[in-house]
């Protein structure tokens, strides 16, 4: 049986109440998905965040009345903007497996890839992660976390203690227990970031190697690497954590900055840290330096 897909695109503040909307038109399935391309980061634990122009998708039966539907959306809010949508026929098919197949494994450097769980790494010698795509930001395919596991993967690890400050779901983490670290820490305030670490590491073998905190939890220590895939404002607040974190010669890994924002950055972090030229891609930055004898605040 083939299917009417209705898309709406909208603001981040219409987008739940118009999900809901067509749940209660009778809506097989409702998803929403990005409409311009913008990077999604969760910031505060509890948070649904949602991009500011956001595709609300709902899945109907063939014999769906559309014009009732969307009579029936636009008439829950008679005081907001036009509705802006789009009718697609979809021929029946199998749609986990549609969707299982958008994602394909991802070579990060020489030796490292990123597998979705249900597919055979395509060089089984090399260093894998299997990981599924899910809710907490970090599967790869973003600039920022392609431009930590790329340095990661030039770097010797073996036998080192790494902190993964914002983990997400656990990517860098994992990858720097697969590439030799003795101990990692990965640190996050979101609940679901946390479990989402805990369960990846568990499917990849390296549950004993990795120890999940939030910020507050953090023991005292000294780590020999330390990563950060956040944002601009954080990393600048954090600075003099992240500098007791560290001794002499400790190498740090910023991500998460807009190009405009670097060298913002780098001017806060150079008064405790020597800081290598940064890495561009598609607007993104990462910075990547080593701790000076500077002592901490």
């Amino acid at each position: 049986m083939p299917w009417l897909q209705i898309t709406i695109e909208t603001r981040e503040t219409d987008a739940e109440r118009l999900a809901e909307a067509l749940h209660e038109a009778g809506a097989a399935a409702v998803t929403l998905q990005d409409a311009a391309d913008q990077p999604l980061f969760q910031l505060e634990p509890g948070d649904s965040p949602l991009w500011a122009n956001t595709h609300v998708i709902g899945l109907f039966a063939a014999d769906s009345d559309t014009a009732a539907i969307l009579a029936q959306l636009r008439s829950g809010a008679a005081e907001a903007p036009p509705l802006r949508t789009r009718v697609d026929t979809l021929p029946d098919q199998d749609w986990e497996r549609a969707w299982m197949d958008q994602f394909h494994p991802i070579r990060f450097g020489r030796r490292l890839w990123v597998c979705p769980r249900w597919l055979t790494p395509p060089d089984p010698a090399a260093v894998n992660i299997m990981l599924d795509p899910g809710l907490a930001f970090g599967t790869g395919t973003h600039a920022t976390t392609a431009l930590c596991l790329e340095w990661l993967d030039g770097e010797d690890l073996a036998n080192q203690t790494v902190i993964d400050f914002g983990c997400g779901s656990g990517i860098l983490a994992i990858a720097a227990a697969k590439l030799g670290a003795a101990r990692v820490w990965a640190v996050d305030h979101d609940p679901q970031a946390l479990l989402a670490t805990r369960d990846n590491a568990e499917v990849n073998g390296v549950e004993t190697i990795i120890s999940v905190c939030t910020a507050e939890n953090l023991p005292a220590m000294h780590a020999d690497v330390l990563l950060a895939n956040i944002l601009a404002a954080p990393l600048i607040s954090l600075r003099p954590r992240f500098a007791q974190l560290l001794p002499p010669g400790g190498r740090i890994v910023l991500s998460g900055i807009l190009a405009e924002q670097a060298e913002e950055v780098l001017e806060n972090y150079r008064a405790w840290f020597t800081m290598a030229p940064i890495t561009v891609r598609e607007g993104w930055v990462r910075a990547h330096g080593r701790r000076n004898n500077t002592p901490a605040a």
